[in-house]
């Protein structure tokens, strides 16, 4: 199944058009018709099956015939991580997380961090292509990148995790987990968390773990994060 995209339809929705740059996608490159059937995802759980009623590549239209609800994950993962000093390696990340079941992403700037700028807009257009390609409903929300002090102050529901390379004590993060529990997991940079970020985040009852005995690159370790929680609560 080849899946689309439009974030502003909802249950009630009963025709739509899609943007210029989509329209076109669908009728010049993909060579789509009157109608043909399009399956259609709003990123919030609802998948449209959709016939064609207008084949026009300046605005392509579509008459909904289906609308299937998914079911929503009964927990919620967010990851905050620092980004790589490679951008390729934070995409995969995300990528891969996203096609993983991730919910949440934010961006962390830390003390040891080597980078200091993302390209949002690329980012999110690597999260939806990811979400598209593995046929999923749910889009993972990326947050504004911030730096790690200003994360640490805010709220998180459920659970909130450090993970960390520092030899201290530290439990393996299946033994912290509960089932269908909220997670908050905080990942560093290449060179880790310093020890006052470590030290910040236990302030603000934050419970250090590891993700197991070898040392793992940021984005190894973020991706082995978001698989072990999804598979903990499969």
């Amino acid at each position: 199944m080849q899946l689309f995209f439009n974030p502003n339809i909802d249950s009630t929705t009963e025709s739509f058009s899609f943007d210029k740059e989509e329209s076109r996608h669908i009728i010049k490159v993909l060579r789509k018709k009157d109608g043909d059937i399009l399956h259609v995802t709003n990123g919030s759980g609802l998948l449209f099956e959709t016939q064609i009623t207008l084949a026009s590549d300046n605005k392509c239209t579509v008459e909904v015939l289906s609308i299937t609800n998914a079911e929503k994950p009964k927990f919620h993962l967010h990851l905050a991580v620092a980004p790589t000093k490679m951008n390729d390696r934070f995409e995969w990340f995300l990528e891969k997380a996203t096609e993983i079941g991730i919910q949440e992403i934010t961006p962390i700037f830390c003390d040891r961090s080597e980078r200091k700028v993302i390209n949002r807009d690329r980012f999110e257009k690597i999260i939806l292509s990811a979400m598209k390609q593995c046929n999923e409903t749910f889009l993972p929300k990326l947050n504004e990148a911030i730096s790690f002090k200003e994360f640490i102050k805010r709220k998180q529901n459920g659970l909130s995790l450090i993970a960390h390379c520092e030899e201290t004590d530290k439990k393996s993060l299946k033994e912290v987990l509960k089932p269908n529990e909220d997670v908050t997991i905080l990942i560093g940079p290449e060179g880790d968390f310093s020890e006052k970020e470590i030290a910040l985040a236990l302030e603000n009852n934050y419970k250090p773990v590891t993700l197991g005995n070898t040392r793992l690159r940021t984005e190894t370790a973020a991706v082995v994060a978001c698989h072990s929680v999804v598979f903990f609560n499969e």
